[in-house]
């Protein structure tokens, strides 16, 4: 049974900065693509960052050049660092993994809350 677990999130101001964790189990892991979303309060979940099985890496818009996806596939985890932190980042930001590839079976952790004060 595939498990994620997030951690990470917390409490920082505008301008900081923080490193999410995505622990995974019962999957192979190096051929699974990985992604972070986030929710925030009043709207849809949305796409963060992607990273597939070959280190090829995705970032939306509003993160590109703040954010960056990474993953270890020995420690079998996948990271966000998150840098130059606004107030629209607060959200539960919550790891995605797809099995065997991008079009896989998708499974979720239950998410880790990040607030960024002003």
């Amino acid at each position: 049974q595939v498990q994620l677990v997030e951690s990470g999130g917390g409490l920082v101001q505008s301008g900081g900065s923080l490193r999410l964790s995505c622990a995974a189990s019962g999957s192979i892991f190096s051929r699974d693509a990985m992604a972070w979303y986030r929710q925030a309060p009043g709207k849809d979940r949305e796409l963060v960052a992607q990273i597939t099985s070959d280190f090829s890496t995705n970032h939306v818009d509003s993160v590109k050049g703040r954010f960056t996806i990474s993953r270890d596939n020995a420690k079998k985890t996948v990271f966000l660092q998150m840098n130059s932190l606004k107030p629209e980042d607060t959200a539960v930001y919550y790891c995605n993994l797809r099995l065997g590839g991008k079009y896989g079976m998708a499974y979720w952790g239950k998410g880790t809350l990040v607030t960024v004060s002003s």
